[in-house]
């Protein structure tokens, strides 16, 4: 059942334009997941020129697209309104406990094992030197996160494809995605099923100092307690109306673009920001100037 307490109003959206030399396979996941924790209430898709597309849900859950990029300029462009809580996420969180693994539903059990950048199995010896002694549960999958968020530093553009976790932990540096797989890593290294999530996270209470174009961001979830809860070691602090495109093991799962073959991402362009929907409609073009975010005060709707 869909919340009755989404009194935010989120635009997001992107515009990417690939050149390709030939047909290129590809699959899109841009549009937000069916999650209790959002509705959106309207959105409009483009594939230019022309392109084919056909929706699916993966292994996942995640909402799809399947289309062929054609020789030449592609252009594809996604926006919608999003309804969001003004309720910062996690309330009431702290005393929750892991699931033995005995008592896990049987689809969670590939949560908590090594995956392709979620390399836990090399990690073994680091965590348990760490966090060993700190409760099982949320107390120890926070000291994780502390830790990753004081001793990684973000550094904007430095994200590799082949970059793992224990990558991270050697560099000390990396981007959002590098530090949900570090902290995904390290979590399944306690039998605690962990998943990659990526998606959008607008500014709602926060205000953050940097110039660097907004892009997708990505973070992650740890099943506790019986349900999943939100961790984010690259701001470290509960914030209000993410919303999730896709969640899998790695970001294998959580690609906004699959490209099987070659193509050139020659423009990108994301949004995310909290309007007024009666004063800013999908298709409009993006005012930042009309946001209502990136206040410490959190402005209704």
């Amino acid at each position: 059942m869909i919340s009755t307490s989404l009194d935010l109003t989120i635009r997001v959206g992107c515009h990417l334009t690939y050149e390709a030399a030939a047909p290129t396979p590809v699959v899109f996941m841009l549009r937000p997941r069916l999650d209790d924790a959002h509705l959106v209430t309207v959105e409009e898709r483009s594939y230019q020129p022309g392109l084919p597309s056909n929706e699916f849900q993966d292994a996942h859950g995640n909402l799809a697209c399947r289309s062929m990029l054609k020789p030449g300029r592609n252009d594809i462009r996604y926006d919608a309104l999003v309804a969001v809580s003004s309720t910062p996420e996690n309330q009431g969180s702290s005393n929750a406990l892991p699931v033995p693994v005995y008592e896990l539903p049987a689809e969670l059990l590939r949560y908590a094992l090594p995956s392709r950048y979620c390399d836990s199995d090399k990690l073994l010896d680091f965590a348990w030197k760490h966090f060993g002694q700190i409760a099982n549960g949320y107390e120890r999958v926070q000291a994780i996160c502390d830790w990753v968020h004081n001793n990684i530093e973000y550094r904007y553009g430095a994200g590799r494809p082949d970059f793992t976790a224990s990558d991270v932990i050697e560099q000390r540096y990396g981007v959002c995605r590098d530090f949900a797989h570090l902290v995904v890593a390290l979590c399944r290294t306690f039998n605690l099923p962990a998943r990659y999530v990526s998606g959008h996270l607008p500014d709602i209470g926060f205000i953050v100092s940097t110039s660097h174009p907004e892009d997708f961001h990505a973070y992650c979830e740890v099943y506790l307690g019986g349900r999943w809860y939100t961790f984010d070691a690259r701001f470290n602090v509960p914030r209000t109306g993410r919303i999730k495109l896709s969640h899998g093991l790695d970001a294998v799962d959580g690609a906004f673009a699959t490209i099987y073959g070659e193509a050139r991402l020659s423009y990108f362009e994301v949004w995310t920001y909290q309007v007024n929907p009666q004063e800013v409609g999908i298709g409009d073009p993006v005012d930042l100037s009309k946001r209502l975010d990136g206040t410490l005060e959190v402005r209704l709707s």
